[in-house]
């Protein structure tokens, strides 16, 4: 008995000591203290549990599929360049020199460059934004791209479910993604899945679940994106899911959301996204019927932007690394609306800085409460920015802002569905909307002072006395988010 103690003694730090080794190599240095510190207390369960979770990147197969996109943009800026319409052959533009470094950034990520020629509407209605989404896809002609991290079927989204039947059975091409685990929990999915096959609709799964293997993922690497593109000529992307407001919850809460309805040659990147996720999922390379980008790349309005995919696809942390770019870049203002904050240093750092050397910093998040963990998180973020200066509003509940989206002075906006913490800079595919505009940052100013009209204001003084006990929950959420 005491020769099996002293072995299983000599096993534990065995694989202490190789986790030395192993966890901290290619890591943020937070995360891998957390893992050796789980590893070290709990050596048997934390390697478990690491084998499980410690890796945060898609396999092989699926970070390659990203160079379907690179092919396909490729195509697209040829066309630009072999165009005899002037207008088409403009469209990729120079940036502003103020956020000319940000541009060359996601360009290099990315490979997505500046577009011109967009007319880009932001919509802040629940009700409206679905309503016009089924709008356009009564209007397809060709082919539809829908993909959206939740997708339920209930009275919110029955008539988007019977437009796309209808634009199927009047034969234009209906393709559906939706992630795996984001639909699993909600009724009515069956029934959902029955009817797309029923009506022709070709409708997959993403990041499906699969045992440890050449396909393995680990199973918190989730598909967060939510774009719709019909016929290359008009799209969506933002933060609201295809399910009715209050998500089916049992409690009060309800959602406010934000999407913005994009016309003219961005919307050929956001197909890019969507043509990259499909080939992911599918292996098939789509070529959309009656493809004539010189039609799609008409000018509609005057509004540069480009699109911004993140995701543990990527090598790098594109999305933290475009928000932290515009931060840097901002001279007066920073309005920052999100529902999740629970940022890295990096990003504290050019926010605290921005408003230590006079920059406006506000911050927006809200009083609901739908998941605990990361709302003590964010909150062990206040302190410290109160003392810089930032000024923090919590809209206020039942209604939870899960709009996500930043103004930058007033030429700047990103819109998308990123949040700002961990798991959407490195777990999360995500989509970000990046443009450079002062009469859409102006309307996007508009919406932000509705929502400042239903929130409270945090005072640094009443925040900082808080009790202990709600201080101890923040610090040790905070300590359980670099557990990536």
């Amino acid at each position: 008995m005491y020769a099996l103690f002293i072995a299983w003694i000599v096993v534990e730090w065995l694989l202490r000591i190789l986790a030395l080794f192993v966890v901290p190599r290619n890591r943020k240095p937070t995360a891998g203290m957390a893992w050796l510190m789980f590893i070290f207390l709990l050596p048997e369960i934390g390697w478990v549990v690491f084998l499980i979770l410690g890796s945060p990147k898609l396999p092989k197969n699926r970070r390659d599929a990203q160079s379907s996109l690179d092919i396909y943009i490729k195509e697209v800026k040829q066309a630009i360049m072999h165009s005899k319409n002037k207008k088409v052959s403009s469209v990729i533009i120079e940036p502003p020199q103020k956020y000319a470094s940000t541009v060359s950034l996601s360009d290099s990520l990315t490979h997505l460059p500046l577009f011109a020629g967009n007319a880009i509407e932001p919509l802040p209605e629940y009700d409206e934004i679905i309503a016009r989404i089924i709008e356009d896809v009564r209007s397809a002609k060709h082919y539809i791209q829908l993909e959206y991290f939740i997708l339920a079927l209930d009275t919110a989204t029955e008539p988007l479910i019977e437009a796309l039947e209808e634009a199927a059975e009047r034969g234009v091409e209906v393709r559906v993604l939706y992630d795996a685990i984001g639909v699993s929990k909600y009724p009515r999915k069956k029934e959902m899945i029955a009817r797309f096959a029923k009506a022709g609709i070709e409708a997959h799964p993403m990041l499906p679940l699969h045992f440890p293997g050449k396909k393995y993922t680990r199973p918190d690497l989730r598909n967060h994106r939510k774009l719709v593109v019909v016929d290359g000529r008009v799209g969506y992307t933002g933060s609201l899911n295809m399910i009715q407001r209050d998500y089916h919850r049992k409690d009060d809460i309800v959602y406010d959301e934000l999407v913005v309805r994009i016309q003219g040659p961005v919307v050929l990147q956001l197909e890019a996204v969507f043509l990259n996720d499909w080939l992911a999922e599918t292996g098939e390379v789509l070529k959309q019927p009656e493809r004539d980008f010189d039609q799609q790349l008409q000018p509609q309005g005057t509004i540069p932007a480009h699109i911004v995919p993140s995701g543990p696809g990527y090598e790098y942390e594109n999305n933290r690394k475009l928000f932290a770019s515009l931060f840097y870049a901002a001279e007066k203002d920073i309005v920052l609306v999100n529902p999740y904050f629970v940022p890295d240093q990096s990003l504290i750092t050019a926010l605290i800085g921005a408003a230590r050397r006079g920059v406006r910093v506000r911050l927006l998040n809200s009083e609901a409460i739908d998941q605990v963990l990361v709302a003590h998180a964010q909150r062990s973020y206040y302190e410290e920015m109160l003392r810089a200066g930032v000024e923090i509003y919590l809209y206020k509940k039942p209604t939870l802002l899960h709009s996500k989206f930043a103004l930058i002075d007033d030429d700047a906006c990103f819109v998308g569905s990123s949040n700002m913490d961990i798991r959407s800079f490195e777990l999360n595919q995500e989509l970000t909307l990046t443009c450079y505009d002062t009469a859409f940052v102006a309307l996007m100013q508009n919406i932000t002072d509705g929502y400042l009209k239903k929130s409270t204001k945090i005072h640094k003084k009443d925040w900082l006395s808080r009790p202990p006990r709600k201080q101890l929950l923040d610090n040790i959420a905070r300590l359980t988010s670099s557990l990536q």
